[in-house]
């Protein structure tokens, strides 16, 4: 006899399989910083707030993450690392939050960038987190690892490290709305950086960095990628893609959360308790429809193939029973949901042939 275990909702999805209910929004950043000051950890949503007992340079790091893009985030989560605190006293404490990026402090090592790297690659598993990571110089090849690699950030007087803009980036990641792309986002701060050729632009891009590029009259993000690099059959190039990872994250922390809610233990698991579900689920696709996050043409039903596995592997002869004779099974406490649809990138490649 199977072990039973706490009642989870799985949610499993690939570019042609993501399940979905309400909505959900994104905008929280979350800090770590080594400084001097004791300080307990605080959540500010303007750079204001920043506590005047730390030290300016501190200040400014929390500061550039309010800088934004579009939007500046919502929130900032700060957990201060002082003399006698680990790295990992900030992961447990961040693993009770909820945000959208997470940085190391501003002299980050490449050990520590290692150690965030892992423990969200853990959370994501283990926990169904939709944090990700923006780290410097570390090529996670993860899809929920943004390898910041500019250098040379100067507005002129002051120069800063690759680790010391990761919360700039994070800030303005953050900031981005959902349908666009932080592809080409301007950093207006910046007077230059290091000026790569487009050559090594490419090969940035191609190896899974976030890399900064000077078009001649300014300073802007290049691509907006992951740190994927390797892909697979369940691990596809849109994982390359900021954009198209965020919205996966928001539509599986929506059903997530929806789910366990409002209907794990609340319902019967009847045929038409199901198809309630089913409605529920197109309702929350045509929201996103209708704000140009996924394309039209989307469905949404009972997953056959999977109930007729589930009835097999409980000893039911599927093979001799109707399409429709599986859909009304009983399936126990499980509901198995199949959605296909597709996330919609930004535009970001034009080809313009003009001819005289």
């Amino acid at each position: 006899m199977a072990k039973l275990t706490s009642p989870r909702v799985s949610v499993i999805f690939t570019e042609l399989g993501i399940s979905a209910i309400t909505r959900g929004d994104k905008g929280t950043v979350a800090l770590i910083v080594r400084d001097g000051a004791e300080q307990v950890p605080f959540a500010i949503t303007q750079a204001s707030q920043a506590p005047a007992a730390l030290s300016k340079e501190t200040q400014d790091y929390i500061k550039r993450t309010f800088l934004g893009y579009v939007n500046p985030p919502k929130k900032v989560i700060v957990y201060v690392l002082g003399p006698d605190s680990a790295l990992t006293d900030a992961l447990d404490y961040m693993a009770a939050q909820s945000f959208d990026y997470i940085c190391g402090p501003a002299d980050c090592t490449r050990e520590e960038a290692a150690d965030i790297a892992s423990w969200v690659k853990s959370r994501r598993l283990n926990d169904g987190a939709k944090f990700k990571a923006v780290l410097p110089n570390h090529a996670a090849d993860n899809y929920a690892i943004v390898n910041f690699t500019g250098d040379g950030m100067t507005d002129g007087a002051t120069v800063w490290t690759t680790a010391e803009y990761c919360s700039r980036i994070a800030g303005l990641l953050a900031g981005t709305p959902m349908k666009i792309a932080a592809t080409y986002a301007p950093l207006p701060e910046l007077s230059d950086c290091a000026r790569l050729t487009r050559e090594e632009s490419d090969e940035a891009v191609g190896a899974g960095e976030l890399a900064l590029r000077w078009d001649g009259r300014k300073v802007k993000l290049d691509r907006a990628v992951t740190s994927l690099v390797t892909t697979s059959q369940g691990m596809l190039d849109s994982f390359k893609k900021i954009k198209i990872v965020e919205i996966m994250d928001l539509i599986r922390t929506d059903i997530t959360s929806t789910a366990e809610d409002d209907y794990v233990g609340k319902y019967a698991n009847t045929y038409d308790n199901k198809l309630l579900l089913i409605t529920a689920i197109r309702g929350y696709f045509m929201g996103l429809e209708q704000s140009q996050l996924v394309q039209p043409g989307y469905t949404v039903d009972l997953d056959v193939d999977a109930i007729e596995q589930y009835l097999t592997s409980r000893g039911v002869n599927a093979e001799e029973m109707s399409e429709q004779e599986i859909r009304e099974a009983d399936t126990g406490s499980h509901v198995f949901i199949l959605v296909r649809c597709k996330i919609l990138d930004a535009i970001e490649d034009i080809i313009i042939v003009v001819e005289i």
